[in-house]
């Protein structure tokens, strides 16, 4: 199939249009120009991307070419969609070997954290990185609520900090509700698209409200799970920024699934461990039992966090119980 891109605005005729995908609400799309006009967009019945095993074919923060149903009205049709930099994807809710697609072309991803109301286990945190290295999103730990934190939160927080910055990942402390180290964030949302991240009630929607007012989120606590912790809400939505920048708000997620992994690719996505693998003994090491590990030697020599090593293990045996 021969596929026309946009090059230029006058190869395309007039009621064909490049947009950006702001929300999907699942066959329907908000779409938006360049020029500020908003769509109602919908998929050709027939239409198809190749080598796409999603369960969405369009998501947040495609570019799609969209063209117009009708001068007076504002709803069109998806034609192309242009091919994507990255995405972020999930297990889907209704098809477990297949993944959902949550957003796209992002330049970096926030989890907001919190280590009291509703405490952020260490194990998620560290799902999260690694989801974000395997689709090559550059990830930034956002740990809120600080005005909550006692001593032994305030301990805790300083040796998470002390252990991802050592990895080579920015950890900061926020409190959204009084807009305490907000600044800092926002420097790092300027001219970028970030998708936001975590549990329900970490204060992602407090947070947009603060540097969005407009929004007027509710920022009500709603896990919005069931079952076996599948989210029963998938949508996700963009925000145009004050300032220059994209955000993409997520649906509060209790679980972050590493899918398409395999074992011997799971240390890859460690950056302590990365370095270390082709110094192991055999190429195919999983560092548990084999003998010359590198990175078991970097473990007894705490040049590597125990901490880290044992969320290693334990995102390692889940990809056991689940691909064998």
């Amino acid at each position: 199939m021969i596929r026309l891109y946009c090059i230029g605005l006058s190869i395309l005729p007039s009621p064909h249009m490049k947009a950006l995908v702001y929300k999907s609400t699942g066959s329907w799309y908000i779409t938006k120009t360049g020029t500020g006009k908003i769509y109602n967009a919908r998929i050709k019945g027939i239409f198809k991307i190749d080598a796409i095993t999603s369960t969405n074919p369009v998501a947040v923060g495609d570019e799609v070419e969209i063209e117009s149903e009708s001068d007076q009205d504002d709803t069109a049709i998806i034609t192309h969609i242009y091919e994507r930099k990255n995405y972020v994807a999930r297990s889907s809710p209704h098809h477990k070997m297949q993944h959902h697609i949550i957003a796209s072309n992002i330049d970096q991803s926030i989890l907001f954290a919190t280590l009291k109301e509703p405490k952020t286990s260490q194990g998620f945190i560290d799902r999260f990185l690694v989801a974000s290295e395997a689709y090559h999103v550059p990830p930034v730990l956002v740990f809120n609520k600080a005005d909550l934190y006692r001593k032994k939160e305030m301990e805790k927080f300083e040796q998470w900090k002390e252990m991802y910055e050592a990895v080579h990942y920015k950890v900061f402390l926020t409190c959204a509700e009084s807009g305490d180290g907000l600044d800092a964030i926002m420097d790092i949302l300027k001219n970028k698209l970030t998708l936001l991240s975590g549990h329900s009630g970490v204060g992602k929607s407090t947070f947009l409200n603060m540097i969005i007012p407009e929004l007027k989120i509710r920022t009500k606590e709603v896990s919005g799970w069931s079952g076996k912790g599948v989210h029963t809400t998938t949508f996700a939505e963009m925000f145009d920024l004050p300032f220059e920048g994209k955000v993409i708000d997520t649906p509060g997620i209790r679980e972050f699934g590493v899918i398409d992994i395999s074992k011997q690719e799971l240390s890859h996505y460690f950056p302590e461990m990365r370095a270390l693998i082709n110094d192991c003994q055999f190429n195919n090491c999983l560092h548990i039992n084999e003998p010359g590990c590198a990175v078991k030697s970097a473990v007894e020599k705490n040049d590597i966090s125990i901490d880290r090593y044992i969320s290693y293990c334990n995102i390692l045996e889940s990809i056991n119980e689940k691909f064998y």
